[in-house]
């Protein structure tokens, strides 16, 4: 699976109470949460981002409460992928069993602007950023994993598989 887009990038410690504030909490619809997504800090990211384009964030991403409803917003947003130097282990998981591929390429990240053009290729872990020609190197995700993401869910996954 190969990935192409836009970057979206925010610094270190993205809480899940800032990627879907508490106030929209009141619906689990995902179209509604992705309207208030990134609200707080990125007021624009809802009414621009595109289908395809791709989140990148610092050191330990989607940290704080346990919210289950960030990356269902994100991926609600049209984004395929975040990449980060890492990841809130809850929230890894979360985004994992919705389908939303997360990649870790460590202090790397750092060489990733807002606006850059990426490809990602989910199958070998390889990202390349077309606007500069650097070329990194995440952890691939397990075979399974990329089922996961490809049914669209855990939950489509187990369904798939009965």
């Amino acid at each position: 699976m190969e990935i192409e887009g836009k970057v979206w990038r925010y610094g270190d410690n993205i809480d899940t109470d800032v990627i879907i504030p508490a106030r929209y909490l009141n619906s689990f619809d995902p179209q509604e949460l992705a309207s208030h997504c990134m609200v707080d800090i990125d007021e624009t990211f809802a009414q621009t981002v595109q289908a395809g384009d791709i989140m990148v964030g610092g050191k330990n991403f989607g940290c704080g409460s346990s919210r289950e409803h960030a990356p269902i917003a994100i991926k609600a947003s049209g984004v395929p992928v975040i990449i980060a130097a890492n990841f809130a282990r809850i929230f890894y998981r979360n985004g994992i069993n919705i389908g939303l591929p997360l990649l870790e390429i460590g202090d790397a990240v750092a060489k990733i602007k807002a606006g850059d053009k990426l490809r990602v290729n989910i199958a070998t872990g390889t990202i390349e950023n077309v606007s500069t020609g650097d070329v990194f190197q995440s952890q691939p995700l397990p075979g399974f994993i990329q089922d996961i993401a490809k049914a669209g869910g855990l939950i489509n996954y187990i369904k798939e598989k009965k």
